[in-house]
């Protein structure tokens, strides 16, 4: 490399993008800087660092530098380059295809379709949609109200008699004239008005021609109406948002050993247009904040002719540092104000908890596919230097609050991924509470008893949430039932819990460490959180349990069913506890002196 110290005092006190290049002349990262003598020297000020940035700095060779006329302008300049040279230490985004559309010809009887590409073809465009599936589900949907017809021209001119389409009711056969020109145009309007989220006007449109149809006694056409407003009214339940100028992005986010899920919940007129996961490249240590900052910028700037995909709102749950930055360059390109929310309560929260829950769904989805988890059993054997691929993967975690209710899980992974059928939950007693190696040494001993007892099949590998202690502790029941050819692996948490610095631990063989982005890595954390998710879930059940009949059950009169009653009432302990004692005698079958008995119960109060 040149020589730095003189590289970095000449370097500007501008706006501009630098290019990191590795041994081979190869662009490894490209970053954005408001000061880029500021920005370019913070790497190498020897200050601590994350490991990303520990690991980027390692493989740079070269600087390269655009001086830039304002940050605006760098932060265009930064996404087209991420896309042009795709380096390994940025966030990339997999999929770069234009956005889709609904197009409607220029026709004397328009069709209507899926459009992709510049928008050179004569007609009406609709959209953009978030991917091609939500323009088909609508197009489907137009089909249903309207009878469009979506065949192309050439099969148009050919048709001699109707196709299949007008038979199952989803087109009127334009092609041999089963539908005035008149009619057809009205239905292609209807359709217009409903692309263009005007779906109360249209709704009002349509009962005048029902009331219209009725007055004349045109009793099957006025049925027609109705039939278009009752679907188009369940259409509007299920997709309106009361979102401010109708006209947001939300954006979902999943974490989950080591693969990301962003969730893209397109909403234009207030109508949700469709819903789209994407699982970005991420490199290893990387924060919240900066991945959904790349994904903001390359998203919504990888194709200028696209301004129209660009929100007036995008609705995230993570203040991001670089918000005022990339409002302004997206209304910049836009020709509008864009504004990113954090939103705390309301309308927007309830949609952006959905865009999350889609992003986990979408998230376990991509983790237990197939094609992943073969290539993830084959990294994992390879890793940890097991005779064979693992047929069968079992997992162990312990749950509790302070000793109390302590629960442990075991989850079954095989190479299709979790055998759910095969879970199993143990209730841990007669252990000094608290004491995990104990409940471990437990919940094992009376898992491969059974398997031994059933003669069932054994796990080829069994991964223990824990250190040294707990893997001993595994050894030990293995020895103890005289259970041979069961590999086990001890997974304990690194510094402040964070994952990717998880040290594995093998009987006879030193601790060890793999990767943070490496598969076998992301899979092993993959197995140990869906223990410690069944492990929990379990735990809170049983001391929710418990905490709940603690109280009632030692109250003279209170049976099972009035216990049953009190809580269904209250939705549970906390609301008794919080009821007056009026409330309480308005249960079924709760007295005045039963009630003073539940409440003095409570509340450490005695009634005379």
């Amino acid at each position: 490399m040149r020589n730095l110290k003189a590289f970095l005092t000449n370097l500007p006190n501008r706006a501009g993008v630098y290019q990191m290049l590795g041994e081979k002349g190869e662009v490894i990262y490209v970053g954005k800087a408001k000061d880029l003598k500021k920005r370019v020297g913070s790497y190498f000020s020897g200050r601590a660092k994350d490991p990303k940035t520990l690991s980027l700095v390692k493989h740079i060779n070269d600087i390269d530098i655009t001086v830039t006329s304002s940050e605006n302008e760098a932060v265009l300049l930064e996404c087209n380059l991420i896309k042009q040279h795709r380096p390994r230490y940025n966030i990339l985004l997999r999929d770069d295809k234009s956005y889709p559309y609904i197009f409607i010809s220029n026709h004397d009887y328009p069709r209507i379709d899926l459009y992709r590409g510049a928008r050179k073809k004569n007609g009406k465009y609709f959209g953009p949609y978030p991917s091609s599936l939500a323009v088909r589900e609508t197009i489907s949907l137009l089909q249903k109200l309207f009878h469009l017809r979506t065949c192309t021209d050439s099969f148009y001119e050919t048709r001699t008699r109707p196709c299949l389409l007008y038979q199952i009711g989803r087109c009127s056969g334009p092609c041999v004239d089963l539908i005035p020109k008149e009619e057809y145009t009205h239905n292609i309007q209807l359709a217009m008005l409903f692309l263009q989220g005007k779906s109360d006007e249209l709704v009002e449109l349509l009962q005048q021609h029902m009331e219209t149809a009725s007055k004349e006694q045109q009793f099957e056409v006025a049925a027609h109406y109705r039939d278009q407003i009752n679907r188009l009214r369940q259409i509007q339940n299920r997709q309106y948002v009361n979102v401010e100028d109708g006209d947001a992005d939300m954006l979902g986010f999943a974490m989950q050993a080591g693969v990301i899920c962003v969730q893209l919940i397109s909403m234009r007129h207030g109508q949700v247009l469709g819903s789209r996961s994407y699982f970005p490249s991420v490199p290893a240590h990387t924060d919240k904040n900066e991945i959904l900052s790349s994904f903001i910028s390359q998203h919504y700037l990888h194709d200028p002719t696209h301004i129209e995909s660009i929100p007036k709102q995008i609705i995230i749950d993570a203040k991001l540092n670089e918000a005022n930055l990339l409002e302004d360059v997206l209304a910049q390109q836009a020709n509008h104000t864009v504004k990113i929310h954090v939103p705390m309560r309301g309308d927007r929260k309830k949609w952006l908890e959905m865009a999350n829950n889609s992003a986990k769904q979408s998230l376990a989805a991509q983790l237990i596919s197939k094609i992943n988890m073969q290539e993830r059993i084959m990294a994992l054997q390879k890793a940890l230097e097991l005779p064979k691929i693992p047929a069968r993967i079992e997992c162990f975690d312990i749950s509790h609050s302070m000793g109390e209710a302590s629960v442990a899980s075991c989850v079954v992974f095989n190479k299709e991924g979790p055998m759910k059928a095969d879970y199993r939950r143990f209730n841990i007693t007669d252990i000094t509470p608290g004491d995990d190696v104990a409940a471990m040494h437990q919940v094992l001993k009376r898992r491969f008893k059974k398997l031994k007892q059933e003669a069932a099949s054994m796990p080829d590998l069994a991964l223990i949430d824990g250190g040294k202690t707990q893997l001993g502790a595994a050894q030990q029941v293995l020895d103890e039932l005289e259970i041979k050819g069961v590999n086990l692996v001890g997974v304990s948490k690194g510094p402040g819990r964070k994952p990717g610095f998880e040290t594995l631990h093998r009987i006879g063989k030193p601790p060890m460490h793999l990767g943070a982005d490496t598969i076998a890595l992301h899979f092993i954390q993959q197995i140990r959180d869906e223990a410690h998710r069944f492990a929990i879930t379990g735990h809170r059940q049983r001391r929710d349990k418990a905490r709940k009949q603690s109280t009632l059950e030692f109250i003279p009169g209170i049976g099972a069913k009035r216990r049953r009653e009190l809580l269904r009432y209250f939705g549970g302990i906390q609301g008794i506890s919080h009821a007056s004692l009026e409330e309480i005698e308005k249960v079924p079958g709760i007295s005045r002196s039963l009630a003073e008995k539940i409440f003095a119960a409570l509340h450490d109060a005695t009634y005379i």
